[in-house]
C-alpha cells in the first residue's frame, strides 16, 4: 500500500469543503486531478471514503476514521518539516497563526510586514477565528501563536500584551446622539442595535453587561464581520459597538460618527499574544511572538 502525504492532504481539503471543486479551488489543482487522487487512494486503502452526490461530498464512516488519521499524520509531517528548518539555524518554516478579527483589520498586517521583512524564510498560516475558538487552538497545539481580545489566559498558555483596542459606538451622522463627546452603554442601549456575530468576545461582552446592568438589548440585525455591521449602521439600521481597529478601517468615512464607550471594560479593551507553553519553541514561532509584542515594529 502505497499513501502520499499530498494525497492526504487534498483528501483533507475535501472533507473541509464538502466539495470536489471548492477543494480543488482551495488545493489550487484541477478538480478532475484531485477526483483521480482520491480515486487512487481509496484503491490503495481499499475501502470508500466518500460519498459523492450533485451537492457535494460526504465522508462514509471509513472516511471519518481516514479524516482523523490524516488530520494527525499532516500535522506530524509538518511538525517534523518545521523541527528540521529550525534545527538547520535559519528562521524558516510556516509558523500557525490564528487571530480575532479585530487583530487582523487592525494591527497584524503591519506587524506582519515587519516580519517578513526580517524573516523572509519563514511564512505564516494565518486563521480567522473568534477569540475563544483562538485560545482553543492554542490550547489544542493547533495553533503556534494566537491573537484574542479574551482576558484569562488559561493553565498551559503564555500571554503578552499585543494592543490597545478600546470600543468605540459607530452612528450615522444624523442618529440624535451624535452630538455627544461619549456615550455610557445605558444610552447606547436605548437605541437598536447592529450586532456582530453570536459567541464572538464582543457579543459575549455586550450580553454580559447588559444581563449584569439588566438593560434590554434591542438587536435589529446580526451580522458576522465587522464590515458588514458598519455598512448596516451606515444605511441607517441602528447603531453598533465596535473596536477602534474596525472603526478605524470600516467607518472612517464621514458617512460615520465615532465616540468612544465611557465605560472602563469598554475603554480598557486589549488585544493579547498567546502560545502554548513550552521549554523551547521553535526558532521562527518565537522570532513571530517577537515582532507581535514589539509595539515599535
Amino acid at each position: 500500500m502505497r499513501i502520499d502525504p499530498y494525497s492526504l492532504e487534498l483528501f483533507i481539503s475535501v472533507i473541509e469543503e464538502g466539495s470536489i471543486a471548492r477543494a480543488a479551488s482551495r488545493s489550487h489543482i484541477a478538480p478532475s486531478a484531485l477526483s483521480r487522487r482520491i480515486a487512487d487512494l481509496e484503491a490503495a486503502i481499499g475501502v470508500a471514503l466518500l460519498i459523492r452526490s450533485p451537492s457535494g461530498v460526504q465522508p462514509t464512516e471509513a472516511g471519518r476514521h481516514a479524516y482523523a488519521s490524516a488530520r494527525a499524520i499532516h500535522g506530524r509531517l509538518e511538525d517534523m518539516a518545521r523541527e528540521v528548518q529550525s534545527m538547520s539555524g535559519q528562521i524558516a518554516g510556516i509558523v500557525r497563526l490564528h487571530a480575532n478579527a479585530s487583530a487582523i483589520v487592525g494591527f497584524l498586517p503591519e506587524r506582519l510586514t515587519t516580519f517578513k521583512a526580517r524573516y523572509p524564510l519563514a511564512g505564516i498560516a494565518l486563521t480567522e477565528q473568534i477569540s475563544d475558538e483562538v485560545i482553543r487552538a492554542c490550547l489544542d497545539d493547533r495553533a503556534d501563536v494566537g491573537i484574542s481580545a479574551s482576558g484569562k489566559t488559561p493553565a498551559g498558555l503564555d500571554s503578552w500584551h499585543f494592543a490597545d483596542d478600546p470600543l468605540m459606538v459607530v452612528l450615522p451622522p444624523g442618529h440624535e446622539l451624535a452630538q455627544a463627546d461619549n456615550l455610557s452603554f445605558a444610552e447606547v442601549t436605548r437605541f437598536p442595535l447592529v450586532a456582530l456575530q453570536a459567541g464572538g468576545s464582543l457579543d459575549q461582552t455586550l450580553k454580559e453587561h447588559a444581563d449584569a446592568a439588566r438593560l434590554p438589548l434591542n438587536v435589529t440585525v446580526t451580522v458576522n464581520s465587522f464590515d458588514a455591521q458598519c455598512r448596516m449602521v451606515e444605511a441607517g439600521l441602528g447603531i453598533g459597538i465596535v473596536p477602534t481597529s474596525a472603526a478605524s478601517a470600516f467607518a472612517g468615512s464621514r458617512n460615520f460618527v465615532r465616540l468612544p464607550l465611557r465605560e472602563s471594560w469598554g475603554s480598557g479593551r486589549t488585544l493579547r499574544v498567546h502560545a502554548p507553553r513550552k521549554s523551547s519553541r521553535l526558532k521562527a514561532v518565537q522570532a513571530l511572538i517577537d515582532t507581535l509584542i514589539d509595539s515599535k515594529g
